[in-house]
């Protein structure tokens, strides 16, 4: 009975192996005189798997060893990795199919229909691609460059090959696509360096001494400690408001990060609040002259 058993669990097995090897050795199609099978296909698969995982390590250990590693900004690195990357990536796809025995025509016999399709559909990757390479070569934003697009503002984290990651003052990671930065007008707040000029407006009540405001604000903000001093501070007497005199004050700052302009900006108002304060300038409010227009006194009860 045993041996029985035994028989016939062999049989099965040797069953099971057997249409496992057909499956593994079907033939998908054939290209100059070259059989495509499934065991071909998995491989190739596999080998491009591996090949992957070793162009994204190989790619960032290329850029720690560099000699002068050290000097390099981080776009530079970004960029030296990336291009690594991709040359190493496509190496390894031909290597893949060399090595699987899929000759390069099964490109060509996949055409037609299914290539129009594949190339409609890719249409927006292949060109957000092109538009990495570009930003990568010529150099517009760079990683750790502060800058504002479609409404968006923070700092560049990473120039990838599809999209560029930005992270904004809030800790929020946006993610936009590579095209968008070269078909949109950006601002790069530290392109050539992290010194920006800004702007603080503030509106007295009338009546107040012009001149006497323009000299405090002048004065006031040079004293505050995160102005740059190496550049000048500069006061406008900028229009006459609605319910206000309205001046507006230029001055300098560091930005080495997406919240410091704002930082800046609001000790600038502390620094302005408190000495308008002591010389008895008031900043002015929304107000309103309310004129009432009837035949008898009006009638006042104080309860």
């Amino acid at each position: 009975m045993e041996s029985f058993i035994e028989k016939i669990q062999s049989i099965s097995h040797d069953v099971l192996f057997k249409y496992l090897g057909a499956i593994w050795n079907f033939k998908v199609t054939t290209i100059d005189n070259n059989d495509v099978t499934i065991a071909n296909i998995i491989i190739a698969i596999i080998i491009f798997s591996i090949g992957f995982r070793i162009s994204k390590r190989f790619s960032k250990y290329i850029v720690a060893v560099l000699p002068s590693a050290k000097e390099l900004n981080e776009n530079t690195k970004s960029t030296v990795e990336s291009i690594t990357f991709y040359m190493l990536l496509i190496l390894f796809i031909f290597t893949s199919l060399s090595i699987a025995q899929i000759p390069l025509k099964i490109f060509a016999l996949l055409g037609g229909a299914l290539a129009i399709g594949f190339g409609f559909g890719s249409q927006n990757i292949i060109k957000n691609f092109i538009s990495g390479i570009i930003l990568m070569v010529e150099q517009p934003i760079r990683v750790g460059d502060i800058i504002q697009v479609e409404g968006s503002e923070g700092r560049i984290i990473r120039i990838g090959a599809r999209s560029t990651h930005i992270r904004t003052y809030d800790n929020i990671d946006i993610l936009v696509p590579n095209s968008i930065l070269l078909e949109n007008n950006v601002i790069n707040w530290t392109l050539s360096d992290n010194d920006i000029r800004t702007n603080v407006f503030v509106g007295v009540a009338y009546g107040s001494n012009t001149k006497k405001v323009e000299k405090l604000l002048v004065e006031t903000v040079t004293k505050v400690p995160k102005v740059l001093d190496n550049r000048p501070v500069v006061c406008y007497f900028h229009e006459f408001g609605d319910n206000s005199l309205n001046f507006e004050v230029q001055f300098w700052c560091h930005m080495p990060r997406p919240s410091a302009r704002k930082l800046v900006e609001s000790e600038v108002r502390h620094a302005i609040n408190e000495v308008f304060e002591k010389e008895g300038i008031t900043i002015s409010f929304p107000q309103r002259d309310l004129h009432i227009d009837t035949i008898k006194p009006l009638e006042v009860k104080i309860s």
